[in-house]
C-alpha cells in the first residue's frame, strides 16, 4: 500500500524510513492545498494538526487508513471516514510519566534552590552555599490538583519521596485511596490551605479557568510552592503576582504561560504549523513572570522527552503494521 506521513521533521525522519522504507515523507501538513499531489495515498499518517475535513478526504478515493501521530482527532471527519470505510487510528497516551517528572524536576528545583546555585557556579564563578539552604520534600504534604494519567503519575512519584499527598478531584475513589494511601481533600480550598506544594494537572476549559485566582490564592498555606504543567489559563498571573509580592507563596514553578496560544495538546508542538503560529519572542518579552527571581520557567516543554516522543511514532507504526495484518489497533470512532 502507499504510505504517506506528513508534518514530519529531521528527528522523526530516520525512524520512518526505517519502519516504513517505502514511505513517501512530507514536511508539509495535509492540507487542500497539497492533497491533488497524494491523491494515489492509502495509509496516511499526521498531527492532529492536519485537514481531515470531508472536503480534503473526498481528494483521497483510495485511503484506508489515517493514523493519527496524537491523541486528538477532531480534525477527522469520522462520519465521512465511517461511512468510506476509513479506519482512524491515534495514540491514547504518550506522556504521562513524562510530564509528572518534569513537574518534580520543577519542584526539586525550587525547593533545593538548583537554578540559583548552577546559575552561582557558571556566572560567578562562586563556590559556596550561602543562601542556598534548601527543604526536604520528605514529609511534606503535596496538594494535587487532577487526578487523571499525569496526576495519578505525579501521586506514585510523591510517595516515593515520602510526601503526604492530599487529592482534589471531582470524582473521588475511597477504595483507591486506600490503596494508594492518600487523602481526598474536602475541597479545592482544604487542599490550598494544607498543601507545602500545589500541582496543578487539569484540562482548560470554561470550568478550570484561574482555578487559582486572586481571590483563592489567599487561601494558600504561607511559603507553598506552585507548578503548573497543564495549561497557562487555570492561572491568573496577576494571583501569582500578588501572592509572591505577599510572600504567600516561596516559589513557582510554570512550564506554561497564561497568554500562550492554546491548541490541542502537546503533540501538536511537534508540528512545525503550530509552531510558526506561536510568537514566543513576544510571549517572553511580555510576560511578567520571566525573570522573576522566585519563578522558574521552561518552554512548554514537559512533555517532550525521547521516551515520549518515540511514544508517539511507534505507537502509530504499530496501529499501520496492525491494520495491514488485518488486526486494527487504537481505533476510534464518531
Amino acid at each position: 500500500m502507499k504510505v504517506a506521513f506528513f508534518d514530519i521533521d529531521s528527528w522523526s525522519s530516520p525512524y520512518i524510513k526505517r519502519a516504513f522504507p517505502g514511505a513517501i515523507l512530507i514536511e508539509d501538513r495535509l492540507s487542500l492545498e497539497n492533497v491533488y499531489n497524494h491523491k494515489d495515498t492509502q495509509i496516511l499518517s499526521t498531527f492532529h494538526t492536519s485537514d481531515l475535513s470531508r472536503v480534503v478526504l473526498e481528494k483521497l478515493p483510495h485511503l484506508k487508513l489515517a493514523a493519527i501521530r496524537a491523541t486528538g482527532y477532531n480534525n477527522v471527519d469520522m462520519q465521512y471516514c465511517a461511512k468510506s470505510n476509513v479506519i482512524v487510528c491515534n495514540v491514547p497516551t504518550y506522556g504521562r510519566r513524562t510530564v509528572a517528572e518534569h513537574a518534580f524536576g520543577l519542584i526539586l528545583t525550587l525547593t533545593r534552590k538548583l537554578y540559583t546555585a548552577i546559575d552561582r557556579v557558571k556566572k560567578d564563578g562562586k563556590f559556596n552555599i550561602i543562601g542556598l539552604q534548601g527543604t526536604d520534600l520528605f514529609g511534606k504534604t503535596i496538594g494535587i490538583v487532577g487526578l487523571g494519567e499525569i496526576g495519578t503519575s505525579m501521586l506514585k512519584i510523591a510517595k516515593g519521596f515520602g510526601m503526604d499527598v492530599l487529592i482534589y478531584t471531582r470524582t473521588q475513589d475511597p477504595t483507591l485511596a486506600q490503596e494508594m494511601d492518600f487523602e481526598y481533600a474536602q475541597d479545592l480550598d482544604d487542599l490550598l490551605g494544607r498543601s507545602d506544594i500545589i500541582t496543578l494537572h487539569l484540562p482548560l476549559n470554561e470550568h478550570t479557568q484561574h482555578t487559582i485566582n486572586a481571590k483563592n490564592i489567599q487561601n494558600i498555606k504561607k511559603g507553598a510552592y506552585l507548578i503548573n504543567t497543564a495549561r497557562g489559563g487555570l492561572i491568573e498571573t496577576e494571583a501569582i503576582l500578588q501572592a509572591l509580592e505577599e510572600e504567600i507563596l516561596a516559589g513557582v514553578g510554570l512550564d506554561v504561560l497564561e497568554n500562550e496560544v492554546e491548541f490541542q495538546e502537546e503533540a501538536d508542538l511537534l508540528s512545525s504549523h503550530v509552531r510558526a503560529k506561536i510568537d514566543y519572542e513576544n510571549l517572553v518579552l511580555d510576560h511578567v513572570l520571566i525573570k522573576h527571581e522566585k519563578v522558574v520557567v521552561t518552554p512548554h516543554n514537559a512533555f517532550n522527552s525521547n521516551e515520549a516522543r518515540l511514544k508517539i511514532l511507534t505507537t502509530s507504526f504499530e496501529n499501520i503494521h496492525n491494520f495491514l495484518d488485518g488486526k486494527p489497533q487504537n481505533v476510534v470512532t464518531a
